[in-house]
């Protein structure tokens, strides 16, 4: 009998997000190493899928598709989720349940692990399968001080959240058609919690998951007006902005913009640190940025450490500098 690993989609705006593609690469990876392995994408939706997100999961790596339909799950619902993922894992045994470490994994991973009576292993930042066939989690510990692998021999399924950036997906299409069923679970829920009003991000906040170039600060800044230069130099390059949890904790920026093991991890192609001295709880959250770019004056700083390039000097005065030169260059070529 085929052993299903299980990637839980996440959805937004009505379209798979790209931590779902990410695990399909991931889940594609151990696949090759448990014997009869099938790769499952479990999405919950209020309708069918088109044909083209179909092709879409199936190209970044699912043998099989299990599209659970219900009309709460135009938006999440954390009782009918639960109760609609725990009544299919009850029907189909998955050996592996995989979900994204976001606000929707974290809050229903833990809940569905209790009532299948297994364990669970959140913000884990590597995968892999050990020569039993179990999964080794491996995550950050004691602050970030160590790295703990951990695994599940005696409970099924083995589940586990992962950080979105993490992995990556497929370089290559996969080469099979994903079977696609669609199941509708006939769920005996009680009306306990209800949506009172739903909040989009405005547009011009862009997710710093989602974005190539983020400017982040640190208590280097030295006060929050400062803050304004990184807002306005991410505004003039489409990039986003973060911050070190000293700054979310002094209440200068929100804790969506946080990078770190307590805030998010971040995959940009530039990462500019400014005023950030490089505690091992933020690098966690950035390190596997392509290029970094620290700003700061202490020249012994351990975010150097980390850099692909290093400025010495005040991260303030240099964003000044360079938010003058982005926007000399902007003037003179709107397009660049």
């Amino acid at each position: 009998m085929s052993k299903h690993i299980w990637v839980i989609a996440e959805k937004r705006k009505g379209t798979f997000h790209s931590s779902t593609y990410e695990l399909l690469g991931k889940a594609r990876e151990i696949a090759k190493k448990i014997p009869d392995a099938l790769v499952a994408c479990v999405t919950l939706t209020n309708r069918s899928l088109t044909p083209e997100m179909r092709e879409k999961l199936s190209e970044q790596g699912s043998d099989v598709i299990l599209n659970i339909i219900n009309e709460k799950f135009e938006r999440f619902d954390y009782l009918t989720y639960l109760k609609a993922l725990e009544s299919i894992a009850e029907k189909f045994n998955p050996e592996i349940i995989l979900a994204p470490a976001t606000t929707t994994g974290r809050t229903i991973m833990p809940a569905l692990a209790a009532s299948l009576k297994t364990g669970l292993t959140a913000d884990c930042t590597g995968l892999d399968i050990d020569n039993d066939g179990n999964l080794l989690q491996t995550r950050p510990a004691i602050g970030g001080n160590i790295m703990a692998t951990i695994k599940t021999p005696n409970h099924r399924p083995q589940m586990a959240t992962i950080r979105p950036k993490t992995f990556n997906p497929l370089t290559e299409k996969y080469s099979k058609t994903a079977i696609y069923h669609e199941i509708i679970p006939i769920l005996d829920i009680s009306d306990k919690t209800k949506l009172i009003e739903f909040k989009e991000i405005s547009e011009d906040q862009k997710s710093i998951q989602d974005s190539e170039v983020v400017f982040s600060g640190g208590k280097g800044l030295r006060k929050p007006e400062n803050l304004e230069i990184l807002k306005d130099l991410a505004k003039l390059v489409g990039g986003a902005v973060g911050a070190s949890r000293p700054l979310v904790d002094s209440k200068w920026i929100g804790h969506e913009n946080q990078v770190g093991l307590s805030g998010h991890t971040v995959k940009p192609k530039i990462y500019i640190a400014a005023g950030i001295s490089g505690a091992v709880q933020h690098v966690a959250g950035m390190q596997t940025s392509d290029i970094i770019i620290a700003i700061n004056k202490d020249v012994n700083a351990p975010i150097f450490d980390y850099s692909d390039i290093g400025l010495v000097g005040d991260a303030a005065e240099i964003l000044e500098m360079l938010h003058r030169a982005l926007k000399n260059i902007k003037e003179e070529i709107p397009d660049a």
